[in-house]
């Protein structure tokens, strides 16, 4: 079988710019592409976590009612998407410096070092730095 990987996962945002400038400000991640996708001012808007390697978030802009009750909480408050790192608690402390609202404190696990926080508009992600290197 070919090669795949997961290039995207969309999260849905109420507003492109806040969205932007909270992933940017707070996680560090850089804006690989914002482009306009005609009327209506949709964007196609992906941000890559630090090291550029690996998947990336497609920000896209709630539409509609049913869309917009999704936002902050498209896996129904569980764990939505996993950062790992290779340094847990130099970026767990500058995530925190920077606002970063975390629900728990960090705790060791067999799989790793761990800590649950959440985005700008609640989803959940675990920091985390896997045991014996990236899983």
């Amino acid at each position: 079988m070919a090669h795949q990987a997961l290039a995207l996962v969309t999260v849905m945002v109420r507003d492109y710019d806040e969205a932007i400038a909270w992933y940017g400000e707070k996680l560090g991640f850089a804006l690989v592409e914002d482009t306009p996708l005609g009327s209506g001012g949709k964007r196609w808007v992906v941000m890559r976590p630090q090291g550029g390697a690996g998947c990336s978030l497609l920000l896209a802009r709630a539409d509609g009612a049913r869309q917009e009750a999704a936002v902050g909480n498209q896996t129904g408050d569980r764990v939505f998407l996993f950062l790992h790192t290779q340094d847990f608690w130099r970026d767990y402390a500058a995530m925190r410096a920077a606002g970063v609202a975390f629900r728990e404190e960090p705790r060791h696990e067999t799989y790793g070092t761990v800590a649950v926080f959440a985005d700008l508009y609640g989803n959940l992600w675990d920091l985390l730095q896997p045991a014996g290197g990236n899983r």
